[in-house]
């Protein structure tokens, strides 16, 4: 399993975003997205691939367009 989680500080409240590639009983990839505030439900979309390659891929692409949205990798 591959997992982002990311976070952006806009006062007065923090944003995440998180990317999650993980393998399913189906044989299959899948690539799990989920954002909003801190504290409150947010969204989620999950999207599947037949490889890991694709998967994985997706998932960079997408944590590059966060971070070009103010989202900062979470350290520790």
């Amino acid at each position: 399993m591959l997992n982002f989680v990311m976070l952006r500080d806009s006062r007065p409240c923090v944003w995440f975003y998180r990317v999650e590639v993980s393998y399913n009983l189906f044989g299959e990839y899948s690539v799990l997205r989920e954002w909003g505030r801190t504290g409150k439900r947010g969204k989620a979309l999950l999207v599947w691939f037949s490889n890991l390659r694709d998967a994985c891929l997706a998932a960079e692409r997408w944590r590059r367009r966060a971070g070009r949205r103010g989202y900062r990798a979470l350290e520790g």
